[in-house]
């Protein structure tokens, strides 16, 4: 489609808007609630501060820690009034009171928060079709090959085909299917807004692949969305590849960071048997594993001896050990993924490929990594940490044989 004459393209501030209300009823707080070790609502805040389309992005919300999280992955929060935070509300009210206290606003890109494969390129597109191609609105559309019935309300009342005809049923190959809305975000004028319309004027849809159109309401959807988004998710600029060194920090990782002094004055610490069992599973798929620890200690050095592995101690520099690992084993950063909690972890999980951290890890460590763990250190965070490593590494198999495939012969 041309573009319109630089002249009436529109230059008017562009936000982003999420609505993450706190009294979700399917479930509770799911906005901020972990998918695949990240709040969901950080998913589609990536995608539209990565996107680089948006004047400014925001969260209208009524829930503190909801706005917390949300400042911390880089929005802003418009603080909602109660009148648009209860039950009965409605999207279109929550938007237009956003842009009463925001004159500056012209368009708005409002963005589901329980859309978390979105891509930056999924916004882009609308973006540029708002801003340069004269379209009032935009929304998110997506494909299917439903074959639609008409519904029975009464007893004996017969069905009819409403979309094809059952004499000459339609293969998929032959049938390019229907545009359905997905609900993943919805593109409009200040003006169309404030006239209670997120669709109207100078219509426009994007299509986004099947694989990318998810939405999360239920309990049953989550676990769905999981293995959805780590194979399709928008992981930011920095991707995770697949790991060939593992690195656990020992202290709040590996165990609770509690230290047990007997009446005798022994000290003791105490590991967890399931972490175990996931660092043995990535020793069974080829990857090496190592601990480091800031203190000396000896049951460190004990656990990693019954699992033969490698322990530093002592360590006050972590960057520099894993800068000597990494020449040694002849790696890039991005081959290395590595668990710690705290601040002396910080540095090395913003340069290895893959990061994570336990669930009651140091906020600035949450807001660094890839991965925050549903379970606490000593508690099993290691083991979820092993599983996310699994599914990434086969993540970055899967694209690398894709990548083979599609280069030339």
């Amino acid at each position: 489609m041309a573009e319109l004459p630089s002249s009436v393209k529109r230059k008017g501030h562009f936000a982003a808007l999420i609505l993450a209300r706190g009294g979700s009823k399917g479930i509770k707080l799911k906005n901020i609630k972990l998918l695949a070790g990240q709040p969901l609502i950080s998913w589609v805040l990536r995608a539209a501060i990565d996107s680089e389309e948006f004047d400014s992005v925001w969260v209208s919300t009524d829930h503190d820690e909801i706005a917390r999280i949300s400042e911390e992955w880089g929005a802003k929060v418009h603080r909602r009034s109660a009148e648009v935070s209860h039950d009965a509300s409605t999207s279109i009210e929550t938007v237009q009171e956003f842009l009463k206290y925001h004159p500056e606003v012209e368009l708005v890109g409002q963005i589901q928060c329980t859309s978390p494969c979105l891509q930056p390129w999924h916004l882009q597109g609308p973006a540029r079709m708002i801003r340069n191609e004269g379209y009032d609105s935009v929304f998110a559309v997506s494909r299917n090959h439903l074959l639609r019935w008409k519904e029975v309300k009464k007893a004996g009342e017969q069905t009819e085909a409403e979309n094809f005809n059952p004499a000459r049923r339609p293969r998929r190959q032959d049938w390019s299917g229907q545009l359905c809305e997905n609900g993943s975000f919805y593109f409009a004028t200040r003006e169309l807004l404030e006239s209670g319309l997120f669709q109207g004027g100078r219509i426009g849809y994007f299509e986004m692949g099947p694989e990318y159109s998810i939405d999360i309401d239920t309990d049953i959807d989550w676990p769905i969305a999981e293995q959805r988004v780590i194979k399709f998710g928008y992981f930011g600029k920095k991707k995770p590849h697949g790991a060939r060194l593992v690195v656990f920090a020992a202290d709040g990782v590996l165990t609770d960071n509690m230290l047990h002094i007997t009446s005798a004055g022994e000290e003791f610490r105490s590991y967890n048997f399931s972490d175990s069992i996931g660092i043995k599973s990535l020793i069974a798929k080829g990857m090496t594993v190592r601990i480091l620890s800031c203190e000396e200690n000896v049951t460190h050095q004990k656990f990693a001896d019954k699992l033969n592995l490698h322990l530093t101690m002592g360590c006050q520099d972590k960057v520099a050990v894993l800068e000597q690992w990494k020449k040694e084993l002849g790696l890039d950063w991005t081959d290395i993924a590595i668990m710690g909690c705290d601040a002396p972890d910080i540095e090395c999980l913003k340069r290895c490929g893959v990061s994570g951290c336990p669930a009651d890890a140091q906020t600035p460590v949450q807001t660094a990594v890839h991965f925050v763990s549903k379970l606490a250190g000593g508690r099993g965070a290691a083991r979820d940490f092993c599983e996310y490593l699994l599914l990434i590494n086969e993540k970055a198999k899967s694209a690398l044989e894709q990548e083979r495939c599609a280069t030339p012969k």
